[in-house]
């Protein structure tokens, strides 16, 4: 694993994605997805995983810290479009 953060600026695009392990951070304009697991070893790449993510995620509080946010953002607009395969 590299020590170098990789370039993510949360809320700034929609194509950024990092992982850590098998955890995926991936950015949107309007919200930072979570998904997948890490295993957070006692050991130096735990050590060098934890960090990584523990860098992320200060940059994504920063983020929303520097924000003036609603309470709660309204739901995704979803379209529903017929199968094409039917």
């Amino acid at each position: 694993m590299s020590t170098r953060e990789p370039a993510f600026t949360p809320y700034e695009n929609e194509a950024d994605v990092v992982e850590v392990g098998n955890l995926m951070l991936e950015n949107r304009s309007d919200r930072v997805t979570i998904s997948g697991d890490v295993d957070l070893t006692a050991d130096r790449r735990g050590l060098e995983q934890a960090r990584l993510l523990q860098g992320l995620l200060a940059r994504v509080v920063a983020s929303l810290e520097a924000k003036d946010l609603p309470d709660r953002l309204p739901p995704p607009d979803v379209k529903t479009v017929g199968n094409p395969f039917a």
